[in-house]
């Protein structure tokens, strides 16, 4: 299975269950459908097209990380911002963090890889999954992210998102 909309039915949380939660909570935003973007380089070859003229969005790249104690992070950063992954657990005080399996990624997240989004903390947070976003996030219109699935974005306006965080109960951690 692929993280594309079609097997959304075999998510813990269905992209379509989303985004109605999003509606039944006032939450704004615009819905984009697309070919499955696996990489940040399909991202960039569609993301112009998502976007109103003069819109400042946060283009997004998500890591879903392990330490050694086995906690999880996810970590939202401006797409284009270099990562150093050892730097990071040090700054972080987590020691050394790796990339988390496709099946933790689904135990944890409940999504699939090509598919992580901040929108997956709807899940996460009751997985004990702490998350971080790059500050940047502060000064955006609006951020693009998946909504569980990869052949779709959601373009929400920056309030909305972290009302989103606020209504799961997910703790944003500010990456400087």
């Amino acid at each position: 299975m692929d993280a594309s909309s079609a097997f959304q039915d075999s998510l813990p949380i269905s992209s379509d269950a989303l985004l109605a939660q999003l509606d039944a909570w006032g939450l704004t935003y615009r819905l984009h459908e697309h070919v499955p973007l696996r990489t940040v380089e399909d991202a960039k070859a569609v993301e112009d097209d998502l976007l109103v003229p003069g819109e400042e969005a946060l283009r997004i790249k998500n890591l879903y990380l392990r330490d050694r104690k086995k906690r999880n992070y996810l970590v939202t950063l401006q797409q284009d911002r270099e990562i150093d992954l050892k730097a990071l657990g040090a700054e972080l005080g987590f020691g050394n963090l790796s990339f988390g399996s496709p099946e933790r990624l689904m135990e944890n997240l409940g999504i699939r890889p090509g598919a992580v989004s901040p929108l997956a903390m709807i899940t996460g947070v009751d997985k004990g999954v702490r998350f971080f976003l790059d500050q940047s996030a502060q000064e955006a219109d609006v951020i693009n992210m998946h909504p569980l699935v990869n052949d779709r974005t959601v373009t929400m306006p920056r309030a909305d998102a972290m009302a989103f965080f606020e209504r799961v109960g997910c703790e944003v951690n500010w990456l400087p």
